[in-house]
């Protein structure tokens, strides 16, 4: 089943009542709405004038619920996940702690290939010469020494918005939008990949090749890296659609939050975005386990 991705924005009082969600909306519209628990995967709190009950918190988190906070700007900010989130999960961590660095570096060749892969479906699709891409992809060896992955990601954003922005795209978190809406998807992104990374018994801290020692999320930084551009494909389509992307109106986060129930293709079989990064994180344990070499990641379809 799909999970709900919920969007607060307004002012709220959110408590829970015989495992329902309810929120007491307290802004301009006084209204209140519920969700069973068990229905929602991603909470977006995104106003300084919501209450939410140390309650309704445990059973998101034992729900494997990822919480995210927002800031002053509306940006997501804060992802609150469950400690515990599979029944083996000490030996799940052994396991991980324990991977080679050989086995590593195969990962993040699979993941950069990946990424290339999709960055170069989304160029095609806009029409755009891809030979380099296809040169990229198909040299990328064991931990990419050759660092094909920035080289595809220079050529990648130096066209991507080609056309669509007043002046030459420069990807950057503070650059000009629609970075601001990239900015936004990814940090969405990163936290449906976390609770898959928890909900497989796996650290989301130690990654397979983004060693920073002052991010708490290496491996899901490394496992969403080959699902960035299903976030790229949405902000294109809002891009074309909207005229001013410097505001993230509630309108554009809706359309963004629609990422999760996306459709994307993975080993084979059509699934939604969410659905496919629990099949990731569940083969990337494989792989630490011993039982595959090979990590299941999703393609346009």
């Amino acid at each position: 089943m799909i999970k709900r991705t919920l969007l607060f924005g307004n002012p709220a009082y959110l408590s829970l009542r015989d495992q329902q969600l309810v929120a007491d909306i307290t802004g301009n519209e006084k209204k209140q709405v519920t969700a069973p628990v068990e229905d929602i995967g991603v909470v977006l709190l995104d106003s300084y004038q919501i209450t939410i009950t140390h309650q309704l918190l445990n059973s998101l988190l034992a729900n494997n619920t990822a919480v995210i906070t927002c800031n002053e700007k509306h940006m997501p900010y804060g992802l609150l996940l469950p400690l515990e989130g599979n029944t083996l999960q000490s030996e799940r961590f052994k396991e991980q702690m324990e991977a080679s660095v050989p086995l590593k570096k195969q990962l993040w060749q699979q993941t950069v290939q990946a990424k290339i892969a999709n960055q170069r479906w989304l160029l095609q699709a806009r029409g755009i010469d891809v030979e380099p891409m296809r040169y990229f992809e198909a040299n990328v060896r064991s931990g990419d020494p050759d660092n094909y992955e920035g080289r595809a990601a220079a050529y990648y954003w130096k066209n991507l918005f080609d056309g669509l922005t007043d002046d030459a795209f420069i990807r950057g978190r503070y650059e000009e939008e629609p970075n601001n809406l990239l900015n936004y998807g990814y940090a969405v992104l990163r936290a449906i990949v976390a609770r898959s990374l928890v909900a497989s018994g796996l650290l989301p801290t130690l990654g397979i090749h983004h060693h920073n020692k002052y991010n708490a999320f290496c491996l899901a930084d490394d496992m969403m890296e080959s699902y960035r551009p299903f976030v790229d494909k949405l902000v294109l389509e809002i891009v074309n659609d909207t005229k001013d992307c410097s505001v993230l109106t509630k309108e554009i986060k809706a359309r963004l939050l629609v990422l999760p129930a996306i459709d994307v293709l993975i080993d084979g079989q059509k699934s939604p975005l969410m659905l496919a990064t629990q099949r990731t994180t569940a083969s990337l344990y494989d792989c630490f386990e011993g039982v595959s070499r090979k990590l299941l990641l999703p393609e346009f379809i």
